[in-house]
């Protein structure tokens, strides 16, 4: 282990949870949960990664309790997990079980898929999916399958209230379901364009009611989910928030365009009762705002007071996306990492596709062995 990265193997502390280091086990999409249940292999995989000193493992994608909340997306339709039911609580009971035994910290990231689950498809194929005016987005700056965005172009109808808190009271049972489970805490999914933040962006929200309009009106249905889920689990369960400018509609969207639009927009949310951000961008140290090379996280963290978590391209010369298209190589950019780390943009550093293709990452940052290639089998397999 370098000198320059003996730093981010320090504790940190969310609430009263303590980490042994700052590395995070960044949520990825991995449908291997057939009926939305995570079996052994799916406790297996995540306690790989606290036995190598993972400081904190955030789970794939799961869907509340709710009936649009998943179905076919962008990649088809696949075997997501769910937080709710005796079957899937008792999977998920595994997984945690297994994580603390090796002495890890878990959360899973609760997930609706809203504006892009495809209608027809899930487990309530009748449920309209749920979109805040009944908009998709632009349809014309979509790096997704045309064949998607074809079946995405026609509008439905906008949320009523009733839906809006139903779909509000499904986020707080699968938040108190993970709680009564033993995680550690819970991480929302408020990004890239799904149901959370698909209120938060313009394009999406066309309200001009309490859940929409102005910037603190956009927030107000990412608060209240954040208001239930502190009421339905403990003042003390730490709540991990993940917010984005780019979405799957648009990877160049922006939900703020001035530091002043973002605190206007995550400040309430942060007041609601988020204890850290997780600041999604695909390429962590990319400038977030005119005039400054501050990267998103630092910004949130200033504009919000609090910890913030880094992630995007740590391990590979290639963000995600275009590592799809294009040769990508992995090195040790963590010098990179650090010098923002001191500068005091992020309290954590979360990992993609390194920790997905090799679980002993971060114990390889330790001892100094080389990293894993990039491999894109490995997003076939459970490894």
């Amino acid at each position: 282990m370098s000198e320059k990265s003996d730093i981010l193997f320090s504790p940190f502390d969310i609430g009263p949870l303590r980490l042994t280091n700052r590395f995070v086990m960044s949520p990825m999409t991995r449908n291997f949960s057939p009926g939305g249940v995570p079996g052994e292999n799916v406790a297996a995989y995540y306690r790989r990664r606290a036995e190598a000193n993972v400081g904190l493992v955030i789970t794939e994608g799961v869907g509340v309790d709710h009936a649009s909340a998943l179905g076919a997306g962008t990649m088809g339709e696949h075997d997501t997990p769910v937080m709710h039911g005796e079957a899937a609580l008792a999977g998920w009971r595994r997984v945690v079980d297994g994580v603390h035994a090796a002495g890890g910290r878990i959360m899973p990231q609760l997930w609706h898929m809203g504006p892009i689950r495809l209608n027809g498809t899930g487990n309530a194929p009748e449920t309209l999916s749920a979109r805040p005016s009944g908009t998709w987005g632009p349809t014309d700056k979509a790096m997704v399958p045309p064949a998607y965005v074809d079946q995405m172009r026609a509008d439905t109808r906008p949320l009523t209230d009733s839906e809006i808190g139903d779909i509000i009271a499904g986020f707080a049972r699968s938040a108190a379901n993970a709680h009564a489970v033993g995680f550690d805490g819970v991480a929302l999914h408020g990004a890239h364009g799904y149901l959370i933040d698909s209120f938060l962006w313009p394009h999406t929200n066309r309200r001009d009611d309490r859940w929409g309009g102005d910037l603190v009106r956009r927030a107000t249905f990412a608060v209240e989910i954040v208001r239930a889920i502190r009421a339905a689990t403990a003042e003390d369960f730490p709540i991990m928030y993940r917010f984005s400018q780019w979405k799957i509609q648009d990877y160049g969207a922006r939900n703020a365009d001035t530091p002043a639009e973002l605190e206007m927009l995550l400040g309430p949310i942060a007041d609601a009762g988020v204890d850290i951000f997780d600041a999604s961008t695909r390429l962590f140290n990319a400038a977030a705002f005119e005039g400054s090379d501050m990267g998103l996280a630092g910004w949130v963290r200033k504009v919000t007071g609090r910890p913030t978590m880094t992630v995007g391209g740590i391990g590979f010369t290639k963000d995600l996306q275009s590592s799809f298209v294009e040769d990508t190589q992995a090195v040790n950019n963590l010098s990179m990492v650090v010098e923002r780390f001191e500068r005091g943009e992020f309290d954590l550093v979360a990992i993609g596709r390194a920790l997905l293709m090799d679980p002993q990452w971060v114990r390889k940052v330790q001892t100094g062995e080389p990293f894993s290639p990039f491999r894109l089998s490995a997003y076939a397999t459970l490894e």
